[in-house]
């Protein structure tokens, strides 16, 4: 190959290149626009079926006519429009409407996860000062969430930097590029689209989770897969369980998350809302309580915990062992996915 050939090929790459990143950016700021619609339409109806709600029932809302008002809406809806309009979501529909009454002061820049969050905030003063920067500052609905949690607006006022307190977000939780609208639990109910399992996994945890799914099933002790990343929804809130089998030898279920982090409590504390929902809503008569797994795969170490009802201990140790993987079973497979990714 000589000198040219060389250069030619460089140019190439590098054409490809150029013509790489311009489209991209046309498909980005495509799905912004969309974002942005669906969001502003969502945002727009919720604030109307709120001030429905509210003009009905009034501040009878928890009251016999307010809950049975709800609960023949939340079948109606969701018989036609699908499962985007539990009591739960009517309920915070209506609270949305009252904490922004003035129909003026919602921003359609910012998306319905935003208000979510943005209708916990109880001082009033605050939660405006959180609209508005939100807005100016282009958050992120993360970025929000951290802002509210931290108390910036209380740190704020209190700074003699308070540049350097605003700079902060930025580096503790970087704005995405963008955010892909498949991916929020409220867009995909407000259009009634199934959730795909994979939107909510990296590449790796989707390696992990697929070695780990295939090494139950082979163990040979009784499991039976069920779901992978089981969506629920608690008081308008989402969540997603990586995977969930049955031992039809223990008779539960048993519950795995996977975390790439550092194992915190909050993760434990987590995986025992699985186990409760699960004790609470999906079992059957006959079902012993639920076996919760939590997964960290962090490179440093690989730790794996039990989680399970308060009171269920003892059958625990006598029944549930002997047909559960091993913390050291796990171990091995998580390291060896690992291991063979890297080869």
């Amino acid at each position: 190959m000589d000198d040219n050939t060389i250069v030619a090929d460089s140019n190439d790459k590098a054409v490809d290149e150029r013509t790489y990143i311009a489209v991209r950016s046309y498909v980005v700021a495509a799905q912004k626009q969309v974002s942005a619609a669906i969001n502003y339409a969502m945002v727009n109806a919720y604030w109307n079926i709120g001030k429905q709600i509210y003009e009905a029932c009034g501040e009878s809302e928890r009251a016999e006519y307010g809950k049975n008002l709800l609960q023949s809406l939340s079948e109606k809806l969701t018989a036609e429009f699908g499962k985007g309009f539990t009591v739960a979501n009517l309920r915070n529909m209506r609270q949305f409407f009252l904490a922004f009454q003035n129909r003026n002061a919602v921003r359609s820049e910012l998306s319905w996860t935003h208000y979510r969050s943005l209708m916990r905030v109880e001082d009033e003063a605050a939660r405006r000062f959180y609209l508005e920067e939100a807005v100016k500052c282009g958050w992120s609905s993360r970025q929000l969430d951290r802002q509210i949690n931290s108390f910036f607006y209380q740190r704020i006022l209190a700074s003699k930097d308070k540049a350097g307190v605003a700079a902060e977000i930025d580096v503790l939780e970087p704005k995405p590029e963008y955010e892909k609208i498949i991916k929020d639990p409220y867009v995909l109910e407000f259009l009634d689209l199934p959730a795909n399992e994979h939107y909510y996994e990296s590449d790796l945890e989707q390696a992990l989770i697929d070695h780990l799914q295939k090494f139950l099933l082979e163990l040979g002790r009784g499991y039976s897969f069920v779901a992978r990343q089981k969506h629920f929804n608690i008081d308008g809130r989402h969540f997603y369980i990586d995977l969930v089998f049955y031992n039809y030898i223990l008779k539960c279920f048993v519950l795995i998350d996977l975390k790439l982090g550092d194992l915190t409590h909050q993760d434990i504390g987590q995986m025992q809302m699985y186990v409760n929902y699960y004790t609470r809503q999906m079992m059957n008569e006959g079902d012993n309580p639920p076996i919760g797994i939590v997964l960290c795969a962090d490179k440093s170490d690989t730790l794996v915990e039990y989680t399970l009802p308060e009171d269920n201990n003892q059958i625990y140790a006598a029944k549930y062992l002997p047909y559960m993987p091993t913390k050291d079973e796990l171990k091995r497979e998580l390291k060896l996915e690992d291991f063979e990714r890297k080869e």
